[in-house]
C-alpha cells in the first residue's frame, strides 16, 4: 500500500525563516534607530503561483497581509508614480513617513516637495536612466521602459536570459528618499515536460512565467510577507497581459531581519497554523496593457487569515 504525505504548507518557509533568526540572528544597529535581529542570505522562499491551473495568491494566512494597500502600491509603481500623496489619498499610508517632511529634510532633500520621493521603484521601472526633476514632470518616453521590454521579449522571445527589472540605479541612490529594498526581478518562461516551444504542434504550448526577486535588505516582520505579495500580484498581471501560465516566485534575501519591538508580535504569529492560500481572479481580457489597471480587476478568493498582528513601522 503506497503511503501518501500532505505537502508541508509553502507560508512554514517564512515561519521556519523567523524562528531561525530569533535563535540564531545576531544583534545590530541600523538606520532607524530601532535594532535588528538579522542573518545573511537565508535559503530563498519559493510560492507555487498556481495549483492544477487555478492561480494561486501567496498571502501569509498566520496574519492578515494589507491587501488593497499591497495593489495600491503595485499599480503605483507600474503608473512611475513617486508621489506618496498618490498612495495616502487612495486611503494607503506606508509610504507617508518617508515621504514627511522632516524625513526628506532629515536625508539632505530639503529642496524636495513634502510627498516627493525622488526617483524611486516606479521611475526606475519606466524610465531608468531619465533625469528626475520631481514628481509632476511627465517623463513619458524618457529613459528606459524595462517593464515594456521584458513584456515585448516574453511575447517575442520567451527563452531570453535578460529579462531584468531592475529598481537600484547607484546614480540615483543619493536622490531617493529611501533607496529600493526590493531591487532585481529576474523573469523566466519554462513550458511543461515534453514541450520546447518550438517546432510545429497543432496548439501553441503555454509557457509558464516564474520570477526571482532579490531583495537587500528584508524586513521580515512588516515587509517581507508584503513583498511577497507584491512580486507575486506583479508576476500574475505579466502573466496576464503575455498569457502565459503563472508559474512560481522565488524570494531571494541578503540582510533577512527582525525588528527588536517586532520579536513579541512574532512570536505570536509563530504559534499559528497557516491555512491555505487564496486564489486569485483576473477580471481582464487576457493580453492588452500592462498599463490602466485597476483594484477592481482583481477578486482574491478564499483568504481567510488570522487576525491581524500590530506591528509598527520603522522609519
Amino acid at each position: 500500500m503506497t503511503k501518501t504525505t500532505t505537502p508541508v504548507h509553502e507560508e512554514y518557509q517564512y515561519l521556519d525563516l523567523v524562528r531561525e533568526i530569533l535563535e540564531t540572528g545576531e544583534r545590530r544597529p541600523d538606520r532607524t534607530g530601532t535594532g535588528t535581529i538579522s542573518i545573511f542570505a537565508p535559503r530563498p522562499l519559493k510560492f507555487k503561483l498556481n495549483e492544477n491551473g487555478s492561480p494561486i495568491l501567496p498571502l501569509l494566512t498566520t496574519k492578515r497581509v494589507f491587501t488593497r494597500a499591497v495593489i495600491a502600491e503595485l499599480l503605483w509603481f507600474i503608473q512611475g508614480n513617486t508621489s506618496s500623496h498618490a498612495l495616502s489619498e487612495a486611503g494607503v499610508k506606508i509610504w507617508d513617513g518617508n515621504g514627511s517632511r522632516e524625513f526628506l529634510d532629515r536625508v539632505g532633500l530639503s529642496h524636495r516637495e513634502e510627498g516627493d520621493l525622488g526617483p524611486v521603484y516606479g521611475f526606475q521601472w519606466r524610465h531608468f536612466g531619465a533625469d528626475y526633476v520631481d514628481a509632476k514632470t511627465d517623463y513619458t518616453g524618457k529613459g528606459v521602459d524595462q517593464l515594456a521590454h521584458i513584456i515585448h521579449k516574453l511575447r517575442t522571445d520567451p527563452y531570453d536570459r535578460r529579462m531584468i527589472l531592475s529598481a537600484w540605479n547607484p546614480k540615483d541612490i543619493p536622490s531617493m528618499a529611501l533607496p529600493p529594498c526590493h531591487m532585481f526581478a529576474q523573469f523566466y518562461v519554462s513550458y511543461p515536460q515534453g514541450q520546447t516551444g518550438e517546432g510545429s504542434t497543432d496548439e501553441k504550448p503555454k509557457g509558464h512565467l516564474h520570477c526571482q526577486l532579490y531583495q537587500r535588505s528584508c524586513d521580515m516582520g512588516l515587509g517581507v510577507p508584503f513583498n511577497i505579495a507584491s512580486y507575486a500580484l506583479l508576476t500574475h498581471m505579466i502573466a496576464h497581459v503575455c498569457e502565459l501560465v503563472p508559474g512560481s516566485l522565488t524570494h531571494v534575501m541578503g540582510d533577512a531581519h527582525v525588528y527588536l519591538d517586532h520579536v513579541d508580535a512574532l512570536k505570536t504569529q509563530l504559534e499559528r497554523e497557516p491555512r491555505p492560500f487564496p486564489e486569485l481572479e483576473i477580471c481582464r481580457e487576457k493580453g492588452g496593457s500592462i498599463d490602466g489597471w485597476e483594484l477592481g480587476d482583481f477578486v482574491i478568493k478564499g483568504y481567510d487569515p488570522h487576525k491581524s498582528i500590530a506591528m509598527k513601522m520603522s522609519v
